[in-house]
């Protein structure tokens, strides 16, 4: 039987007013001589999205990792029933009710901060995990020091292999080749599917989706958690991106699979917040990390390209959103 939760006022946090923690100090159990001096904190940023988190925690519950773990649940506003399901069906849970959508990275880094477990796993609640899912990549870290972020093989309802699990960072006709769909396409060339690391089966790579992310706490606190100047979009290639500069290694482990509903919680057509968001993270991180050392003019081409695209795809969501109701 779960112990009766405890709750307490959470400390204001700039930025957005949280409501009340929920904290219990559960752990999962613990096998003997097996990774027994590992600890685990895992985050999940939730919003209006309560069936999709109930099927994720429950997945947790099912295949709990051998080590101790805290699980931390923040909440960015939702107004759907999900803080009374989480107060009630999992007490388990330590719960961070923000009375405002504080977005991706910022609710992230205030689960992150508040926890001590030697890894952090972030995410997302349109995840299942499946059996001994942590355990490999926690003994897999553990055995290789250098690896600061270990990403699995994410794959959709259907079964078919999410190909976002895995990425290279862009280069320009990377990112056009893939935003055109050219990219996508079967036996596309290497320079223009190069987005999606199809070169990489296994080991080093540049970057993992950040719906799961298993993270060194010590690299985390060397380069800086995410930049809370990405809203949502982009903050995962973006910490990546600077764990490789700091000279940490990325690693992605196919031999682990978790189901991953992709669109879950943004939906199948991104509301125009999200759409200006997921497109301000592309400016970001292009003027973050490769304007500085390019050309002025190829600079001004991209973010024409970047606000072109924006315009394109809002038009197509409001052509989407305007048929779908009709």
């Amino acid at each position: 039987m779960p112990r009766k939760p405890s709750v307490v006022t959470a400390a204001p946090y700039k930025g957005g007013a949280i409501r009340t923690a929920l904290y219990t100090g559960s752990t999962a159990r613990t096998k003997s001589g097996l990774l027994d001096d590992l600890s685990l904190d895992i985050v999940i940023v939730s919003y209006q999205s309560p069936q999709l988190l109930r099927e994720c925690l429950t997945s947790l519950r099912e295949h709990a990792p051998s080590v101790p773990t805290r699980i931390f649940v923040v909440d960015n506003g939702s107004t759907d029933g999900t803080i009374e399901m989480l107060r009630r069906d999992f007490p388990e849970v330590e719960l961070f009710a923000s009375a405002e959508n504080l977005g991706f990275s910022k609710a992230n880094n205030l689960a992150i901060r508040r926890g001590s477990g030697r890894y952090v796993l972030v995410l997302n609640p349109d995840t299942r995990l499946v059996e001994n899912a942590l355990d490999p990549l926690a003994a897999l870290m553990e055995a290789r020091p250098k690896v600061a972020v270990c990403g699995c093989r994410l794959e959709l309802e259907d079964g078919t292999f999410d190909h976002a699990a895995k990425r290279t960072f862009p280069t320009p006709l990377g990112a056009l080749a893939h935003f055109t769909g050219v990219g996508r396409r079967p036996g596309a060339p290497s320079r223009l599917a190069q987005y999606r690391a199809p070169e990489v089966d296994s080991g080093p790579v540049d970057a993992v989706n950040g719906a799961f992310m298993l993270i060194r706490r010590a690299a985390l606190e060397e380069v800086g958690s995410f930049d809370e100047g990405f809203w949502m979009y982009m903050e995962d290639l973006d910490l990546c991106y600077r764990l490789k500069q700091g000279g940490w290694v990325v690693w992605y482990e196919p031999t682990v699979t978790v189901v991953h509903v992709k669109g879950g919680t943004a939906g199948k057509v991104r509301a125009p917040r999200l759409n200006y968001a997921f497109h301000y993270g592309m400016y970001r991180f292009y003027r973050k990390h490769y304007a500085p050392v390019q050309a002025r003019p190829l600079n001004a081409i991209i973010y024409a390209g970047i606000a072109g695209k924006l315009a394109v795809s809002t038009a197509r969501n409001y052509v989407r959103r305007f048929t779908s109701a009709s």
